[in-house]
This record gives C-alpha cells, structure tokens and sequence, in this order.
C-alpha cells in the first residue's frame, strides 16, 4: 500500500509541477481544481460531519439565531442549523450540473459530428434549431422547460441541458468543419476508410479538448441556473437541503438582520462557480496556445 502511494506521489507531482510552470493558466486550472475538489469532498462526507441533521428542526435552537458557538453558521427560521445545512446542500446542485453536462455531452457532441461532417440541408436544419435555442435568454428557458416538466432533481438537469446543448453543437461543428478539410482525412477517405470510422477515430479525439473546456464554463453555468430555478421554486423537494433553497430563504428574512442565512450559501455558491470558471479558462488558454500570447 505504501508502495502504491509513492508511485502515485511520483507520478503527481511532477505533472503537478508541470502544470504549475505553464503560467497563469496552469495556475488557474489549479487553484479551480482545489476550490472543486474541496467543495465536492465536502459534500461528500458532509451528511457525517453535520453536527445536526439538516432539515431537523432544533428545539433548543433559536429562531433566525446568528452565528455562535453552538451554531457557527447561525440557523434558519425553522431552527435548522445553517452549517450542516451548507455542509450537505451542495449535493443536490452537483448532481443536477453533473447530469446535465452529461446529457449535453450524450446529445450535442454526436449531433454536432454527424451534422458538420454530412453538410447540405441537414446541417443547416439542425444549425437553424440550435441558433434558435442559443438565442433565446437561457434562464426563462429553463424556467418554462422546468415549469413544464415539474419540480425534481432530473427535470431540473433536463431543462438545463436543453439549454446548453447548442454550446456544445456550436463547438464540436466549427472543430469538425476545419478537421475534414485536413490533409490526414482526406488521407483517411481516399484509403476507402468509412465515416464513422473517420468521425470517431481521426476526428472526435481532436475535438476532445474543446468538448473538456466547453464542460467546465457549462458545469459553472449549470449551477447558477439551477440556483435561479430553486430560487423562483422550481428546484427540489422542500424536505431536501440545497444552497438555492437556502438563498430563497433567506431573501424572505434578509429584512430582518438575518444576513447568514443568505450570505453562506450564496458564498458557496459563488466558490463553487468560480472553482469551474477558473478550470474552464485555464483550460482554454492551455489548449489554444495563441491565447496565451
């Protein structure tokens, strides 16, 4: 076991120390990835850290009590404790960006191959569809498509990818409109290779690294959309402890003096979008080395 972790060490830490060296972009991909990870660990030993179980409502707590020994992070309205509930609420939101992303990846990414790769009257039917939706305000998008489909986790993640499935067509199609003219693939057809082969063999890999930077700015967008849906009420069950709920909460006391109740999951929010942000744009500059100059 010991064996196994230096080898790991070894390994790590110098593409760590490589990562480091490329500039201000590896150091943005760093520090994003610590914020990321840091939050995800959180949230994933959280329900066995919390001092108090999230949505249990504390009879020896006070109402809208501020920050204090007992309480660290204040409590609510309902005397929940604010802390176990910042500690377990940011599962709800990785998840809905998680599956959203991946719904985006199993849609967008194929439809953006087969569309710029085939050309003519397909491609742009489905480039007229995806402007469309590109188009139109993402947020009061995912609004009418939340309210349509219900409150939930999934229709929430459903409502987001609808949105953000033209992000990744756009990408993928302006990749593979410059790949197919390059030498290698014509190379590839002339050898009697069949198109699928060429899309998903010489093509699709070379479309990797965008299809990556364009999941980390959709991961980050993903959370402040599914934190505007949970805040008009169109989120999760109210019995489920989530940052958005928490932010709507606390708009309703804000009033009051009751500023925890807002101001921590409102920070957490903003950590969380900015640890993705920072991946994304890190990423971005790391892959395209004009953007670096």
């Amino acid at each position: 076991m010991v064996e196994k972790t230096r080898t790991l060490l070894a390994r790590f830490v110098p593409g760590l120390r490589d990562l480091l060296s490329r500039g201000s972009a590896g150091w943005m991909t760093f520090i994003g990835f610590v914020i990321v990870s840091s939050i995800v660990c959180m949230t994933l030993i959280g329900p066995w850290i919390a001092p108090y179980d999230p949505v249990d409502q504390l009879r020896h707590a006070p109402r809208l009590g501020a920050p204090s020994w007992e309480f660290p992070l204040g409590t609510t309205v309902l005397r929940e404790d604010m802390l176990s509930r910042i500690l377990t609420g940011g599962s709800t939101m990785i998840q809905v960006a998680s599956l959203s992303a991946l719904i985006c990846f199993i849609v967008g990414v194929p439809l953006g191959l087969f569309s710029s790769y085939v050309g003519g009257k397909i491609d742009k039917v489905f480039s007229i569809v995806m402007d469309s939706i590109y188009a139109f305000p993402g947020l009061v998008l995912a609004i009418a498509i939340a309210a349509m489909l219900g409150r939930g986790g999934f229709s929430m993640a459903l409502a987001i990818s609808v949105v953000y499935i033209p992000s990744y067509f756009r990408v993928v199609r302006s990749q593979v409109l410059t790949i197919k003219e390059l030498p290698y693939t014509a190379a590839a057809k002339a050898a009697g290779a069949r198109w699928h082969t060429i899309l998903f063999t010489h093509i699709l890999p070379n479309v990797v690294p965008s299809i990556v930077v364009v999941a980390t700015v959709n991961f980050a967008d993903a959370i402040l959309t599914a934190a505007g849906l949970t805040f008009v009420g169109l989120g999760v069950q109210i019995d489920v402890p989530d940052w958005g709920r928490d932010l709507t909460s606390g708009r309703e006391v804000l009033a009051s003096g009751a500023w925890w109740v807002i101001a921590f999951p409102g920070l957490m929010i903003i950590l969380l979008t900015l640890g993705f942000t920072l991946i994304g744009e890190g990423l971005s500059e790391l892959t395209t080395p004009k953007l670096r100059e």
